[in-house]
């Protein structure tokens, strides 16, 4: 309970392997959001670099409504290593993605 200050440290003490973890670093925070026309595919793209480095990813949107935009959120601990992530993208172009796609298929 909130009045108990001595529930958390208990908590921790008895977390496992298969607990759940409650820290705030997990919170999914949002990285990038747009509600431009290509909106949806820009998310599906910047879903793809993260979830291929490892990074879990919520995009949030509905196709039937793009009017009403799409967001890309992730855990608060990983949002650095996420803005890098799609700063290394946008830097390497279109060519590095035609590269990569080719390595992987051989």
């Amino acid at each position: 309970m909130a009045q108990d200050p001595d529930r958390e440290d208990r908590e921790e003490e008895q977390q496992g392997p298969d607990e759940l973890l409650t820290s705030h670093a997990l919170d999914m925070v949002m990285l990038w959001s747009s509600g431009t026309v290509s909106a949806e595919v820009e998310a599906d793209m910047i879903r793809g670099v993260l979830e291929s480095n490892g990074i879990p990813v919520m995009v949030v949107g509905a196709s039937q409504y793009p009017n009403l935009g799409f967001e890309v959120r992730v855990p608060r601990g990983k949002v650095k290593e996420a803005e890098e992530l799609i700063e290394q993208a946008v830097a390497a172009g279109p060519d590095a993605a035609t590269e990569a796609e080719a390595e992987s298929e051989k």
